[in-house]
């Protein structure tokens, strides 16, 4: 499962020091960010199943960033 995160991460540097806190403490975890899209993007996969999301934002809190997670947007069209 992959699950993404809108972020307040603007530093590359913090960036990959964030992710390599992240694949420590959730080891089968890959994670990235894409800080060239506007939401500053976190995605976090899980190969063994769901990503736990509480504890993520909860580990990104602990460092300092704003983080919450990028709910999918439905567009319903007319008929």
């Amino acid at each position: 499962m992959v699950e993404v995160f809108k972020t307040n991460v603007n530093d590359y540097r913090h960036a990959k020091r964030l992710v390599v806190i992240i694949c420590e403490s959730f080891p089968g975890y890959v994670a990235n960010f894409d800080l060239e899209d506007c939401d500053r993007i976190l995605r976090v996969k899980c190969h063994d199943g769901i990503v736990a999301s509480g504890l993520i934002i909860e580990l990104m809190r602990r460092e300092g960033y704003f983080v919450e997670i990028l709910c999918d947007e439905v567009i319903v069209g007319s008929s």
